[in-house]
C-alpha cells in the first residue's frame, strides 16, 4: 500500500536536492531563487485539493485513488526526465511547476488511501510506513548525484551554464523508479468501495451536496474540524522551516563549508553533491527512525512525541550554523530526520481520526493549503530577509528555520487529538 511512495519520494528528493543548483546552474542570483520555487507552492494551493475532491467522487477499474497515483507518477516522470535538459532559467522554472504540480496529483492521494484503508488503531502505523518508504526513497536520490560520480566516474562538472552528467543521469533513474514504484502500488493493491467504506465507519455513504464544486470545497473550508484549524498552525511553522532549508542548503553549504559560489568550480560542484549526500542522510535517519514512533507516541501522546521530534529539528538547523567541518553536518541530519520523519507522519494520524471518512481527500488536500502556504510566505520573503537583515548570507536560513520549528512545537500545545481525550472537543463547532 505504500511502497508507491518510495517512488514519489524519489521524484520530490531529486528536486528539492538539485533544482536551486539547477536554477544557479542556469544564472539564478541567490536572492531570486526563492521566486523561482514559488510556481510550486502555488500549484499545490489550487491541484491539491481539486483531486482531493475529486477522488473522493471517482470510482472506476482502478478504484478510488489509484487513478491519481497513475496518472500522476506518468506527468511526473515525463518532467524529471526533461528537466535536467533545461536551456535557460525560465525553461527550468516551468519545469519545476510541471514536476510539483504532478506530484501532488500523485501525493495526496496516497495519504487519503491510508486513511481509506487502515482502521483508526492503525493509521499512526500506516503513515509510520509511509515515513520508512519516503526515507528510504529519498535517500537513494538525494545521493543520486554523489553515487555516480564516486562509484561509477560519472563527469559531475560541465561548462558554465550546463548541467552536469551525474545530474541529468540521476533524474533518468528517478523517473523510472517512481513509475515502476507507483504502478507496484496500482497494480498489487486493491481498493474498498464507497459503500463498504461507509459501512466500517457505521454510517450511509454520504450522497452528493448537488452543489457546485467551489461552493462545495470553500463550505468544506469553512466547516473544517477544529483540530485541523489547530494544526494547521504547527504544518505552517513546520514546513516554512523545511522550505527555508530545500532552497537554501546548496547555496549555504557551498559558501560556508566549502568557500566559493562560483558555480563553474570543482569546489562548488563537490559540495552541492555533499548537499545531496546530507539530504540522504537525514530521510536515511527519518526511514530509520519512522518505526520508533508510534511506540514515542504511545508513551508521550502523538501531540508529546510530535514536540520533541520537532525540537530535535531546530537542533539539527541550529547545528548548521556552528559545525565547521561538512563531514560533521551529518550529526546535525540526524535532528532534520527526526523532524522530518514525524512531520511527515504526526499531523495526519491525528487528523484522520478528525476527519469523516466520506470526505477524507478533499479535507487531506486542504489541509495541504497549510503547508504550501508557508511556502508561498518563505518564497516571497526570505530573499529579502537574507539581503536586507544578514547581507545575503544564504546559511542565516537556517537560524530562521530553527526558530520556526521551535514555534511550531510549541503550537502544538493547543491541538486537541480526539484519540487522546475522551471528552468532546472543546473548540468544535455546535452542531
Amino acid at each position: 500500500m505504500c511502497f508507491g511512495f518510495l517512488g514519489i519520494q524519489m521524484g520530490f528528493a531529486l528536486q528539492n536536492a538539485n533544482v536551486s543548483r539547477i536554477f544557479q546552474t542556469l544564472g539564478a542570483d541567490i536572492a531570486d531563487i526563492p521566486i523561482l520555487w514559488i510556481a510550486a507552492p502555488a500549484t499545490g494551493l489550487l491541484v491539491q485539493p481539486l483531486v482531493g475532491y475529486y477522488s473522493d467522487r471517482t470510482w472506476n477499474r482502478l478504484g478510488r485513488r489509484r487513478p491519481y497515483f497513475l496518472f500522476g507518477a506518468i506527468a511526473t516522470t515525463a518532467a524529471l526526465i526533461i528537466m535536467p535538459h533545461s536551456p535557460v532559467l525560465w525553461f527550468a522554472a516551468g519545469m519545476l511547476w510541471i514536476m510539483d504540480a504532478s506530484i501532488n496529483v500523485s501525493m495526496e492521494p496516497f495519504r487519503a488511501f491510508v486513511g481509506d484503508m487502515l482502521p483508526e488503531e492503525q493509521r499512526a502505523l500506516g503513515f509510520a510506513t509511509q515515513s520508512f518508504f519516503i526515507g528510504t526513497g529519498a535517500v537513494v536520490a538525494s545521493a543520486l548525484p554523489w553515487m555516480l560520480v564516486n562509484w561509477f566516474d560519472v563527469s559531475n562538472s560541465a561548462p558554465a551554464g550546463e548541467i552536469p552528467d551525474s545530474v541529468r543521469y540521476a533524474f533518468y533513474i528517478g523517473g523510472a523508479a517512481l513509475f515502476s514504484a507507483v504502478l507496484w502500488t496500482v497494480l498489487g493493491t486493491r481498493e474498498y468501495p464507497p459503500e463498504q467504506l461507509a459501512a466500517f465507519e457505521g454510517h450511509v455513504a454520504e450522497a452528493p451536496s448537488g452543489r457546485p464544486m467551489l461552493a462545495e470545497l470553500a463550505s468544506d473550508f469553512t466547516h473544517m474540524p477544529a483540530t485541523m484549524r489547530q494544526l494547521a498552525v504547527v504544518q505552517f511553522f513546520s514546513w516554512f522551516a523545511l522550505f527555508a532549508m530545500w532552497i537554501y542548503s546548496t547555496a549555504a553549504i557551498t559558501a560556508r563549508h566549502f568557500g566559493t559560489s562560483d558555480t563553474s568550480s570543482a569546489a562548488w560542484n563537490e559540495g552541492a553533491n555533499w548537499v545531496g549526500v546530507l539530504f540522504a542522510a537525514y530521510n536515511g535517519f527519518a526511514a530509520l527512525f519512522a518505526f520508533c514512533l508510534p511506540p514515542l507516541a504511545a508513551r508521550l501522546g502523538r501531540r508529546g512525541a510530535h514536540a520533541l521530534c520537532l525540537l530535535a529539528g531546530a537542533a539539527g538547523f541550529a547545528s548548521v550554523l556552528v559545525i565547521r567541518d561538512p563531514q560533521w553536518l551529518l550529526l546535525s541530519m540526524l535532528g532534520v530526520g527526526i523532524a522530518w520523519t514525524s512531520i511527515l507522519a504526526m499531523p495526519y494520524a491525528i487528523l484522520s481520526v478528525a476527519l469523516p471518512a466520506a470526505k477524507m481527500g478533499v479535507y487531506m488536500g486542504i489541509f495541504n493549503f497549510f503547508i504550501v502556504l508557508p511556502q508561498l510566505l518563505a518564497a516571497g520573503l526570505l530573499g529579502w530577509l537574507l539581503t536586507t537583515l544578514f547581507d545575503g548570507r544564504a546559511d542565516a536560513a537556517f537560524a530562521i528555520g530553527a526558530g520556526s520549528l521551535v514555534l511550531a512545537a510549541l503550537s502544538l500545545h493547543w491541538v486537541w487529538d480526539p484519540a487522546e481525550n475522551a471528552r468532546p472537543d472543546p473548540l468544535a463547532e455546535a452542531h
